[in-house]
């Protein structure tokens, strides 16, 4: 197993922060410039990256991060394209914990084992299926643990204790928390108090919890982290830059840039 995850986490409680994690689908708007945003995210001061392989139907996903996928694969990105950015993140990137989510089709198409292999081999840290609840994940958990990558798991704000019981038990690297039901979004503001679900988790001994799901502006961050959470994620509010400047990505950056640097500063304690 990678140990990336639990570095982060010991290295941010000895700095008193939490972690901010952006998240965007890769090769959007293209690759090359998809591997410059992905760097700027870095030099910004993202703890971690989530990254999305593009896929034609992302259930979980609400518009903006719909429209990401399509301008992606309208710009030609496969899987193992991604896969050959992924490495080039790694090596350039070698501490930062790479986390992906994708769907299962994903995984089934080229085959779970040979699949996490190629992802483990490009230095991917963790994957979270989307469409897969932890209680129905045991052939990705087995092709995770083969491989030495973290299976990472939802846990849903109306999740039953069974739910609960089993994202604790199987999750490793950490725990994507959302912060409400429902798809993907910045438009849709973070939900209901997270207070119980974060002490409930830690109870189980669930690996740390990020939350995610509407989360663009760094007094989120910071109310995630007062409430328990180490952390947060952050996805639409980021491909909402990326698309709001398609054709200015001098533009593009300079804004991620600034974005990033606003969102890690709602992470000190």
């Amino acid at each position: 197993m990678s140990q990336r995850y639990q570095q982060l986490f010991a290295d941010l409680k000895q700095k008193n922060q939490g972690a901010f994690v952006p998240f965007v689908t890769i090769g959007d708007p293209s690759l090359e410039l998809s591997a410059k945003i992905i760097d700027t995210l870095v030099e910004g001061g993202a703890d971690a990256l989530e990254l999305g392989i593009p896929f034609s139907d992302p259930v979980a996903d609400g518009p903006t991060i719909q429209a990401a996928n399509v301008r992606a694969l309208n710009a030609g990105v496969t899987p193992p394209k991604c896969i050959e950015l992924i490495a080039g993140i790694r090596k350039r990137h070698p501490d930062i914990p790479i986390g992906l989510l994708l769907y299962a089709n994903l995984a089934y198409t080229n085959g779970i084992e040979a699949f996490y292999t190629k992802l483990a081999d490009a230095g991917v840290d963790s994957v979270l299926i989307a469409d897969v609840p932890a209680i129905e994940s045991a052939q990705f958990r087995a092709a995770a643990k083969k491989t030495g990558i973290d299976s990472v798991f939802i846990a849903p704000p109306n999740a039953n204790e069974d739910t609960l019981a089993k994202v604790a038990e199987y999750g490793q690297g950490y725990t994507y928390l959302l912060s409400r039901a429902g798809v993907t979004g910045a438009e849709n503001v973070a939900g209901k108090p997270i207070v119980p679900l974060v002490n409930r988790l830690t109870e189980l001994g669930a690996p740390p919890c990020l939350l995610g799901f509407g989360i663009s502006t760094p007094e989120q961050v910071k109310d995630a982290i007062d409430a328990g959470a180490a952390g947060a994620i952050s996805g639409s509010a980021p491909v909402r830059i990326i698309e709001a400047n398609v054709d200015d990505p001098e533009k593009m950056l300079a804004e991620l840039l600034v974005f990033i640097q606003n969102m890690k500063k709602g992470t000190h304690k």
